[in-house]
């Protein structure tokens, strides 16, 4: 069994949605809470196995909410909920550990699959989401040039390619059936890729990817 908490400022939003997925199999709805701060207490105490986070609460917003908990209970994963106003937002949340993130319209279907891609060590970036905020970030990041880590250097040209699809939110399937290799040589990149690049995982490796603008040689 999932044991999952619901942080939303929202009231019906926290119960509507703790109601749906409730009716999962497999899934249970140990808690709920109104902010990150909430979230912090209340997981300290229900130990959840994922908590769903709002990234924009008038308290302690999702990304210090995520970065409160990873700090205290790393190995609890935070999968962010967003709206497309929150791009801002999403990144500095990926950045404190989040293991992805949804729209919060998404139908319970998909938010249910995400909540088991998640538990098994897997990193949820819509690609339809991540097409609207790559321009902006790296707008961003034009504003603050950023010299090119020398780890770099050190990936190969396939290397370089499997992380740039990583920065494009594709799963191992996608980018397996995009270079035509299998999933298995491509799961190979992407720890040599996280290695190489001394990073924790592949969500921080498809950060590092839209930061600095990666491309094929």
């Amino acid at each position: 069994m999932i044991k999952i908490m619901i942080v939303d400022d929202q009231p019906l939003v926290r119960e509507g949605l703790g109601t749906l997925l409730g009716l999962r199999p497999g899934i249970e709805v140990v808690g709920m809470a109104e902010d990150g701060t909430d979230a912090l207490n209340k997981a300290l105490l229900l130990h959840p196995d994922i908590v769903l986070m709002d990234i924009r609460m008038p308290k302690t917003n999702g990304v210090e909410g995520t970065k409160l908990i990873k700090e205290r209970l790393p190995d609890v994963k935070v999968l962010i909920l967003t709206t497309f106003n929150d791009s801002a937002f999403v990144f500095d949340a990926l950045g404190e550990g989040a293991s992805g993130y949804l729209l919060k319209d998404m139908p319970t279907d998909t938010i249910a699959q995400a909540i088991l891609t998640v538990h098994h060590g897997g990193v949820v970036l819509p690609k339809e989401f991540t097409s609207q905020v790559l321009p902006e970030l790296r707008m961003k990041s034009h504003d603050k040039p950023a010299e090119f880590p020398d780890e770099l250097g050190e990936l190969s040209d396939r290397e370089r390619e499997v992380l740039m699809h990583l920065g494009q939110g594709l799963n191992n399937k996608e980018i397996a059936d995009t270079l035509f290799i299998t999933e298995g040589t491509v799961k190979n990149h992407v720890s040599n890729v996280i290695q190489k690049l001394g990073l924790r995982d592949r969500t921080q490796a498809a950060i590092f990817a839209v930061r600095y603008g990666i491309t094929i040689f």
